[in-house]
């Protein structure tokens, strides 16, 4: 493959996610938006089309952290660049790229399948009550009570991944079709 031809592909990657994360904004202003975000579909498109994984990992995580700080700063007027829960979240969103990673052939099955896992495993990890100092008791029905106060909030992540997952693999699945140059080698040698 052509240092041109990696180069495009990135770019174009690259564009595609910081064009969707900027939707993240969009829900601090309609809050019955909260978490209807691209962050998940972020997350497995970045794993299933970066060929060098370090590459999905890092522009991830690099567009999540500077997007949360633009947020943070929404919500507080202050620069925020960690807080309490951050490692969890970030370990969360490292997780969806690697499920990402597993989808070897993107079809609707393939990254709904995926997008469902991410969600289960985000809303599993992000939703254990001591997160929360004490807005839930720190025991098996405390976390059941965070589990049940996070559906609304899950079940709009569900519905971001869906609109955004659709966006971004069938845009790229689309301009694969049309442009060989954004075709992996993988995808040149069938």
């Amino acid at each position: 493959m052509s240092l041109q031809k990696i180069n495009t592909r990135n770019i174009v990657l690259i564009l595609m996610i910081l064009a969707a994360i900027a939707f993240r904004f969009v829900s601090y202003e309609y809050k019955f938006l909260s978490n209807f975000t691209p962050v998940g579909a972020i997350a497995l498109f970045g794993g299933a089309y970066f060929t060098d994984k370090w590459k999905a990992y890092t522009v991830v995580l690099v567009a999540l952290f500077l997007s949360d700080i633009g947020i943070n700063y929404l919500y507080t007027s202050k620069l925020v660049f960690w807080y309490s829960g951050s490692a969890l979240v970030y370990l969360t969103f490292a997780i969806m790229v690697f499920i990402g990673s597993l989808i070897k052939k993107a079809n609707v099955l393939n990254v709904a399948l995926a997008s469902l896992v991410s969600v289960v495993i985000h809303w599993l990890i992000i939703d254990m009550p001591w997160l929360y100092g004490t807005l839930y008791p720190h025991t098996f029905a405390g976390y059941g009570q965070s589990l049940v106060a996070a559906i609304p909030f899950e079940k709009n992540m569900i519905l971001g991944d869906a609109l955004f997952c659709a966006l971004l693999f069938g845009g790229f699945e689309f301009a694969q079709s049309k442009y060989i140059i954004l075709r992996s080698n993988q995808q040149l040698a069938v």
